[in-house]
């Protein structure tokens, strides 16, 4: 094939509708130009990276409608919104093993470029971990609170699989996929560089361990 004529259409022209509308001229001028990237893998690594914040971004906002609804309790439009989430979340999970293709030594050529880059300056995933707190206080003051309910009663002494009950197992599954999600990300480094590896910050790989091990909701 004919690598230059391919590389020089790929980002279209940018005139079309479908162009204008979503931006595919910017969208497809942030990752590096084909001439920068450092080995072949690294284009990869940065659209998979760049894609999953972009679902963060989606999940993020989400939520926001989520909580909303919640204090409405406006249960099936809670329900339907988690729905849109847990399958953004599975796919993010997914998408981590196309990874998985990028040998170590790949990777550690990456790294390189990295500067002093870790995935815990992604600004979706600190957005995420400070969402769950006012959704847990929604949820506490709308659907427990407000109906004398307690996790106790939904889940035992009341059981009739109410409102609160299905939010909170709405709950209950972010929380899990959130941290499948972590987990699988942790093995995936653990894979490429080792349990015993730093950071690019000089922190040991397997603090990222004590992540994993975090719970958001009761």
């Amino acid at each position: 094939m004919d690598r230059e004529y391919f590389y020089s259409i790929i980002n279209g022209k940018g005139t079309l509708d479908y162009e204008i509308y979503l931006k595919t001229q910017a969208l497809l001028s942030c990752q590096k130009d084909f001439k920068d990237l450092c080995n072949s893998d690294e284009l990869q690594f940065q659209i998979v990276h760049q894609s999953e914040e972009l679902w963060m971004k989606l999940i993020a906002y989400t939520l926001l409608d989520i909580d909303d609804y919640i204090q409405q309790e406006n249960t099936n439009r809670v329900i339907t919104l988690f729905g849109r989430v847990h399958r953004i979340q599975r796919i993010m999970i997914e998408q981590l093993s196309v990874l998985e293709t990028m040998s170590p030594k790949e990777y550690q050529e990456i790294r390189a470029v990295l500067g002093n880059g870790s995935g815990q300056e992604s600004p979706g995933f600190s957005t995420l971990l400070k969402m769950y707190k006012p959704l847990w206080k929604s949820f506490v003051k709308y659907y427990l609170k407000q109906h004398n309910l307690t996790l106790e009663k939904i889940y035992n002494h009341d059981y009739n699989h109410c409102n609160a009950y299905v939010v909170a197992e709405a709950l209950v599954e972010y929380d899990e996929l959130f941290q499948k999600f972590r987990y699988h990300h942790f093995q995936l480094i653990y894979r490429s560089i080792g349990i015993q590896a730093k950071s690019l910050k000089g922190r040991y790989i397997n603090l990222l361990n004590k992540g994993i091990r975090m719970q958001f909701f009761k």
